[in-house]
């Protein structure tokens, strides 16, 4: 018999079936499971626990800049304010927070033992201690105190929490996500800030962009232990449709070392890079379990060199085993070749939605605007408060004889404030400012003081009500924004892509600068040209924004342009974002930034950065990022001297690279050889004490090679000189015989028929026709292809003079540009022309030729 249940005095029953309450209740589970624990917001790209931790630490002023805290004090917050969950789920969550091989941006600095690649437990709470990192307390928490979002109570109702983070960058793309909820999961892989916040930036720009034109932004994901990605089906399956499979392989290249004295040489398998997520010791135990068990022949030992400087796992061959092949069963056989199954599942509205890449880049770009509407409605709404007491102050303090009167006269403060708001015009807030007003307001200087802040405030009203009457205004504030955190914590590229097929990707717009185009040549003239001048330091303080400054007669392509400064400063852009630069750069009145190496490239195309002590570095180019192109070595060479930065072809099997030694040595490597270069970089050349690399050159097969001096000495060499050297040779001998006091000048690799150009410091100019010089052997002293007026002066630049061409000088103090044609063709007896006048304090820096609407060489 069923006891009745008393319900306001009177005895009802409720019949409730069993699997419809079941059905109600695993529901409601599942709900919660799904929004408070398992997926990430698509605003900021956070699950519960991680944004409760977040904001714990933020109350606790846990600041980059302040001492760390024990991990256990965090989780002890976050546990009776917030999580009412298990402390070690809290814990693993902050340890995730901290790991670099875990989040391409970590959003946690962390001291202590907080896991490996190894797959090795992290220490417990009490021993490890945590604080924000900048990228999280500047781009997740800085605007928390704005009312820039809502906040919720707690689970017990005693504390406030934020329903959500005011992001500044969509971290859901840059540390990607994983979790299993009931029924549905989510795994988002990691990418690249500047890459994502280049999109972002065209999304505002064009709205109509497809999520294929969104692929030349976003080629493809970023994790922060590298790898490559194979085939480019699965990045456009995840990103178009909001589901893929994408291939990641280990970074591995194939060497031969000698176990010992005396011992014969055996091929070698290096690893350097395991796809995401993969367990390093693991990995390792796998391999040795199938070389044990007989499934994997060909393997003599495998240990593992890794260290400080980054992952190193040599794997040992038999004498008898084809490397390629055994590389080909670790991929097929292990974990080195895994795939990443790409989920982009976020909840949108408080609803789990599978999205694509333009989808998810749209919803943080309207929740972003709603964030600055809110934070610039806020500070217009305190600006506003703060103006209004101001002019209270300054209308009573305008007539002080009669502000002391009423005081004088009334017989208490209400009376007072009554009389005041009578008197001045102002409001019960004004008048209680006027009588809680300090006696020193009333001196001359204070009043001084509050009109200039009264003046400041009604200028900073005027911009925030502008922000938020025209949204062009608010939407390049934000902008603005973005570029900013870009340049203060954006990173090179760590994962290598594949080229996405050009029918994949809608094709590029075509973009004319407001330029003339190409005038016909005009006749060479035997006597001194004036080139024509584009910037003068001495007399422009600024380029004003319809002056040319590079290219004022050549029609750019929307493509990508590298430039780099004579001050070292880089920067990889379309030709509508370079030129601004280039202006800013060329104006400033202290010290002229002129672009000494001004490249057209392909975006898909990778950098070779060479130091001068031999050592290269293979970066994307859509790692480049505004700054000192020393942001391109690890960190620790960043004080290197650069020697020289190439473009790499994007097919280079028959290309090779010739570097050029202060000691005029060389060694022609095949660009094969420099595709698998690890973060460490790899040495092209041994040097000798106080010998540096000078410069470097691409050479392709039926050209000639040309090395020159400073003192105007120029060696034609065919390639079959130069036979391709081994990674580990020491190279050819002295192949250019320097006299006292020269220098290697360059080297330059070019098909036989073209002209040379030739530039001296003291600006004078020579066009000299290839065929002209002699060719050489090893070790001659070569052609003297410049006769030197003045002692003083010196070759500075060896460039390729193509006839339909434009050249670009640039001294410490001017720029200047001339059409090739208009170069007189000379022989290597004749003087060079006078191409511009030169100032007595003036010399010339650098020089770069183009032709068409891209460079040649520089």
């Amino acid at each position: 018999m069923t006891d009745s249940i008393q319900f306001n005095g009177a005895d009802r029953i409720l019949p409730t079936a069993l699997h419809q309450e079941m059905q109600r209740s695993y529901l409601e589970y599942a709900m919660s499971v799904i929004v408070g624990r398992a997926l990430p917001d698509a605003r900021d790209g956070l699950k519960p626990v991680q944004r409760r931790i977040l904001y714990a630490m933020h109350e606790l002023g846990l600041t980059p800049d302040r001492p760390f805290r024990k991990s256990a004090r965090v989780v002890g917050d976050v546990l009776g304010k917030y999580h009412p969950h298990g402390d070690q789920a809290v814990y693993d969550a902050l340890v995730r927070l901290v790991q670099d091989f875990s989040s391409r941006y970590p959003l946690l600095a962390g001291h202590g033992n907080f896991g490996s690649i190894d797959n090795d437990p992290p220490a417990a709470m009490r021993y490890t201690e945590t604080r924000l990192a900048p990228v999280s307390h500047v781009a997740l928490l800085e605007e928390i105190g704005e009312e820039t979002v809502d906040f919720v109570a707690n689970f017990d109702n005693s504390q406030q929490e934020p329903s959500v983070l005011p992001a500044q960058l969509p971290f859901l793309l840059l540390n990607g996500c994983s979790g299993i909820a009931v029924g549905m999961a989510t795994n988002i892989p990691p990418h690249n800030l500047g890459e994502i916040v280049d999109a972002l930036i065209a999304l505002i720009d064009r709205p109509q962009l497809s999520d294929r034109d969104l692929l030349r932004y976003v080629p493809g994901p970023d994790f922060p232990t590298g790898g490559e990605v194979i085939g480019s089906q699965g990045i456009l399956d995840a990103y178009l449709e909001g589901r893929g499979s994408i291939p990641v392989r280990g970074i591995a290249r194939i060497e031969e070392i000698q176990p010992g004295k005396g011992r014969h040489r055996r091929p070698v398998i290096i690893v350097t890079e395991l796809p995401y997520q993969v367990s390093k010791a693991g990995w390792i135990e796998k391999v040795a379990d199938l070389v044990n068990d007989g499934k994997l022949q060909g393997i003599a030992d495998i240990r593992d060199e890794s260290d400080r400087e980054g992952m190193r796992v040599v794997i040992e061959l038999r004498r008898d085993a084809q490397a390629d092949k055994v590389l080909e069963q670790l991929y097929k056989r292990t974990a080195l070749q895994s795939n990443f199954g790409a989920i982009l599942l976020a909840i949108v509205e408080g609803q789990p939605q599978q999205l694509s890449l333009k989808q998810l880049l749209e919803q943080f770009l309207s929740f972003r605007e709603g964030t600055l509407r809110r934070r610039y409605g806020h500070e217009l709404e305190q600006t506003e408060r703060r103006l209004m007491i101001l002019e209270g102050l300054l209308r009573s303090l305008s007539d002080l004889d009669g502000l002391i009167e009423i005081l004088r006269q009334s017989p208490d403060g209400g009376t007072a404030r009554a009389r005041l708001q009578v008197h001045f015009d102002l409001n019960e807030r004004q008048a209680d400012a006027v009588l809680s007003m300090p006696m020193r307001r009333i001196t001359s200087l204070e009043q001084e003081q509050l009109q200039q802040e009264a003046a400041n405030l009604r200028e900073q009203q005027a911009r925030l009500q502008t922000l938020l009457g025209d949204r062009p205004t608010l939407l390049k504030a934000l902008k603005k924004d973005l570029r900013d955190l870009k340049r203060r914590f954006g990173s090179p590229h760590r994962t290598r892509l594949p080229e996405i097929p050009p029918e994949a990707i809608a094709a590029p717009r075509q973009v004319t600068a407001p330029v003339a185009p190409i005038s016909a040549p005009t006749p060479a003239t035997a006597g001194p040209i004036q080139g024509e001048l584009i910037f003068n330091s001495a007399t422009d303080s600024a380029v004003p924004d319809s002056a040319p400054v590079i290219a004022p007669r050549f029609a750019f392509q929307e493509s990508t342009w590298l430039c780099l400064s004579d001050r070292e400063q880089l920067q990889a852009a379309s030709a509508t974002e370079l030129e601004p630069w280039l202006k800013a750069k060329s104006g400033a009145q202290e010290r002229t930034d002129f672009p000494k190496v001004l490249q057209w490239a392909d975006p898909r195309q990778d950098l070779l950065v060479i130091t001068a002590e031999g050592r290269a570095y293979r970066r994307s180019l859509r790692e480049v990022h505004p700054g000192p192109i020393a942001n391109l070595l690890p960190t620790g060479r960043q004080s290197t001297a650069i020697a020289a930065t190439l473009l790499l072809p994007l097919a280079s099997e028959e290309r090779s690279l010739l570097p050029l030694s202060s000691q005029g040595r060389v060694k022609r490597l095949a660009l094969t050889e420099l595709a698998e270069i690890s973060n460490r970089g790899l040495q092209l050349l041994k040097l000798a004490e106080e010998e540096i690399i000078q410069a470097a050159c691409l050479c392709a097969p039926q050209q000639e090679v040309l090395l020159g001096s400073s003192g105007g000495r120029l060696l034609r060499l065919s390639l079959s000189e130069l036979p391709l050297a081994s990674r580990i040779s020491r190279g050819q001998p002295r192949l250019l015989r320097l006299r006292e006091g020269e220098q290697p000048l360059g080297c330059l690799s070019l098909p036989s028929g073209q002209d040379l150009l030739l530039v001296s410091t003291l600006g004078l100019v020579k066009r000299l026709p290839l065929g002209l010089l002699r060719l050489c052997r090893a070790g001659d002293l070569g052609n003297n292809a410049f006769r030197f007026t003045d002692k003083r002066d010196r070759l500075i630049a060896l460039l390729p003079a193509p006839s339909q061409g434009l050249a670009i000088f640039a001294s410490d103090q001017r720029l200047w540009q001339r059409s090739i044609s208009t170069i007189a063709v000379t022989g290597t007896d004749a003087e060079g022309q006078t191409l511009f006048n030169l100032r007595s304090t003036e010399t010339l820096q650098s020089a770069t030729t183009l032709e068409g609407d891209r460079v040649t060489t520089v």
